[in-house]
């Protein structure tokens, strides 16, 4: 269940979030979505693969955690074990909404019925005695505009990928230390070799649209595979 409201310095002036990693927090995911404009931060910690809509042809991009739903091999009990929380992840239980009109500036929602609203004098305030926003939500703030921002301008980038056929289905299958077998299917990556050969003309254009740089930093994530399979491994092994 969810329940939206227009977050307000008067009605949410004591509400807290709580700001740990846990499961019960709805840190418990395989993966989380992920927008082009921070692939350089996300490719340094985690595979980037590309999944297309259920029912649709538009694709999304997805930070990979695990193999397997509800799997998350960077979460160790309330520690989350990497230097960066992709934005989407991160935002919780905050999203950005729009006017009843659909137009104007997004608005700042808070989900009420999410796990991360604390109770109890736990978690971090939102607003000051005062009623001014707490440096934790102007860090919320910019962390959804940039959001909100990738997301809008992802439409762009998804386009450049069809238009010059960038994207090859991808599977993995891997047999781990115990025997046992986890796969990954039904996903995408970068067409490195199509990419790599598209003339000057091409290049050029995609450069100058700022596609060049998320599209290499997808496949240099790709490398973070073999280190999720080690993840599992250990997780496996007890370590």
């Amino acid at each position: 269940m969810t329940r939206h409201a227009v977050l307000d310095n008067k009605a949410h002036n004591d509400l807290r979030i709580r700001t740990d990693a846990a499961a019960e927090l709805g840190d418990d995911i395989m993966a989380t979505l992920t927008v082009p404009s921070e692939f350089r931060r996300v490719q340094a910690h985690f595979p980037i693969l590309f999944r297309r809509e259920t029912g649709r042809d538009d694709f999304t991009a997805l930070a990979m955690f695990g193999f397997q739903n509800g799997e998350n091999l960077f979460l160790e009990g309330t520690r989350w074990d990497a230097g960066y929380r992709p934005l989407s992840l991160a935002i919780g239980p905050f999203l950005i909404g729009r006017p009843a009109g659909g137009e104007g500036p997004g608005q700042v929602h808070i989900d009420m019925e999410h796990p991360r609203i604390a109770g109890g004098g736990e978690g971090v305030r939102l607003f000051d005695e005062n009623g001014m926003a707490t440096p934790y939500l102007d860090e919320i703030a910019e962390r959804l505009g940039d959001l909100d921002e990738g997301y809008r301008e992802s439409r762009a980038f998804y386009d450049a990928l069809l238009a010059y056929d960038l994207l090859e289905p991808f599977s993995l299958e891997v047999t781990l230390d115990d025997g046992s077998v986890n796969s990954l299917v039904g996903f995408h990556i970068i067409d490195e070799a199509k990419l790599r050969a598209l003339d000057a003309e091409a290049l050029g254009a995609l450069h100058a649209a700022g596609h060049v740089m998320p599209m290499f930093m997808a496949l240099a994530s790709l490398s973070q595979l073999s280190a999720l399979v080690a993840r599992k491994n250990r997780r496996l092994g007890g370590g």
